[in-house]
């Protein structure tokens, strides 16, 4: 069966809560935990934005779980750095770690005043990083001149074994050009047809033993009516496209532009239910595609009452 992780959302809650979260998940059976990694929220009702790679040398040692971040190398992180992040990391707790590697957001990234590439150049920018990553966590001395420069980097710091690069993809486009050199995919969920399609151009471009994880965009509380109302308030900025969300520069655009989602668009989006088995038998859909990491996001504010009612009521039933 899949192993099934606890999503920690950065955007939404303060690290120190989230901490507590990330413990409460392991304790409840929850196998692993996922992380964001964000520079702003997606929006001013969210309002966090604590920073993943103090956070995961925070909770990887309060707990015993394996650990993954999204991280979009090339702009705001300099490829070296997230090497040396992720090398300490995987050093201190091995064979706990995982790179969920993107091409990033606008939203996040502009803060170094740099223009925004379109999404062709940022695939490009994006696999020069993950060469230049996997370079050096073999301990090579790395120069590099391209879309990113790198002049004479080395890690002296090095894990026994190098943690796994995915390549985080929403569309069969980028998902089939990740099959050549991704060690795994990431994605988020989406209807069963469309995750069929993404999984097969990932599988039939080079990515067919590869593993492939799945995000689960959630809304679980006591109510339907609470569930909508939560996934309502905390994630309409984040229903729109991919080629939408990565180009939009700021949290007022994106407050802006939910100003017209209506709550009954959410269903086509987040999976909403008071129910836990409703729940289950989503995952186990997502199991029968071949998922075998599935990260739960429970994208409304009750992540005890989450956490608590399907520790007890669903992860039980998927082992």
């Amino acid at each position: 069966m899949a192993t099934i992780a606890y999503h920690a959302s950065h955007e939404q809650f303060p690290p120190s809560e989230l901490l507590a979260y990330a413990k409460m998940a392991e304790q409840s059976g929850f196998e692993a935990v996922s992380s964001s990694d964000h520079f702003f929220p997606w929006s001013e009702r969210q309002g966090q934005s604590g920073f993943s790679f103090s956070w995961l040398g925070a909770a990887m040692q309060a707990t015993t779980v394996p650990y993954s971040v999204v991280c979009a190398p090339g702009q705001r992180y300099h490829p070296a750095i997230v090497g040396q992040a992720i090398a300490t990391l995987s050093e201190m707790f091995p064979d706990r770690f995982c790179l969920y590697a993107g091409s990033g957001e606008a939203i996040n990234e502009l803060i170094t005043g740099e223009k925004w590439p379109p999404k062709q150049e940022r695939n490009v920018r994006l696999m020069e990083c993950v060469q230049i990553i996997r370079e050096l966590l073999q301990g090579k001395t790395v120069s590099h001149k391209g879309l990113v420069t790198v002049e004479n980097a080395k890690l002296y710091t090095l894990p026994e074994n190098p943690p796994p690069i995915f390549c985080a993809a929403v569309s069969p486009e980028t998902a089939a050009w990740a099959g050549s050199w991704a060690d795994g995919l990431i994605t988020i969920s989406k209807p069963y047809e469309e995750l069929k399609a993404l999984l097969n151009a990932f599988r039939q471009n080079g990515g067919n033993d590869k593993p492939v994880h799945l995000k689960v965009q959630l809304s679980y509380s006591s109510t339907e009516e609470s569930a909508l109302k939560g996934a309502y308030d905390q994630w309409r900025t984040n229903i729109f496209q991919g080629s939408v969300l990565g180009d939009m520069p700021t949290v007022a655009h994106f407050d802006a532009a939910a100003e017209f989602v209506k709550p009954e668009d959410m269903f086509s989006h987040v999976r909403i239910s008071a129910e836990p088995a409703e729940h289950l038998e989503w995952i186990k859909k997502d199991i029968e595609l071949g998922f075998e990491k599935i990260i739960l996001h429970n994208v409304n504010r009750e992540q005890r009452l989450f956490i608590e009612d399907f520790g007890r009521e669903v992860l039980p039933m998927l082992k």
